[in-house]
């Protein structure tokens, strides 16, 4: 009986531990939406403020947009058959797809950083116009986002090898890497279309 007592506390205890941390990384991510928020707010006050400088309609191109795009909902996609894999407990499976969805996000930031420099190099940085400078900051706080998540898979990567099965703890990491990763492809959702598209209008 004192055994089962003993372990019925520890549950509790492992439980008690958990719940304010799942519930910290929601708000966490509550207070990623008020930033990305604010930016768009920002850029929709300066988005026809050029300063004699290029549009979006002279700056973007689809063909490269729509590549990024894919490659980070795909990335989506091979995360959630990671998710499946570590319901199922198959620690290899997980680390495989985790590592395509880094090299999809690591895809999907080479590009980002190329249009960046190509711009910059043509004279279009965030110093050239109001409407430039709003830009660089939403998109680079998405892709600086990207970034971390990307430093975060490989972490999870490395610690499920030393783990010889997925526990409720490591379930807890990965999910809430997987409403991150999410959270950050509803984001770039809105940058495509509102930022790129409308811009491009």
């Amino acid at each position: 009986m004192a055994h089962d007592t003993t372990l019925s506390d520890a549950h509790a205890e492992h439980e008690h531990h958990e719940l304010p941390t799942v519930f910290g990384f929601w708000v966490y991510l509550m207070t990623d939406c008020i930033i990305f928020g604010s930016l768009f707010a920002v850029f929709a006050v300066l988005r026809n403020q050029y300063a004699g400088g290029p549009t979006g309609k002279e700056l973007f191109e689809i063909s490269g947009l729509a590549l990024e795009t894919a490659l980070l909902l795909i990335s989506s996609i091979t995360y959630g058959f990671g998710m499946i894999a570590a319901h199922k407990g198959q620690i290899k499976s997980v680390q495989m797809w985790l590592a395509v969805t880094f090299l999809l996000g690591l895809g999907f930031v080479f590009l980002e950083v190329r249009e960046f420099a190509h711009m910059i190099a043509d004279g279009a940085g965030p110093d050239r116009s109001a409407f430039l400078s709003a830009f660089f900051t939403l998109v680079s706080t998405h892709g600086l986002h990207v970034s971390c998540g990307l430093i975060w898979l490989v972490v999870m990567i490395i610690q499920l090898s030393g783990v010889s099965a997925i526990n409720e703890r490591m379930m807890n990491k990965l999910t809430m890497l997987s409403l991150f990763w999410h959270f950050l492809d509803i984001v770039w959702i809105c940058v495509f279309t509102y930022v790129y598209l409308a811009s491009m209008i």
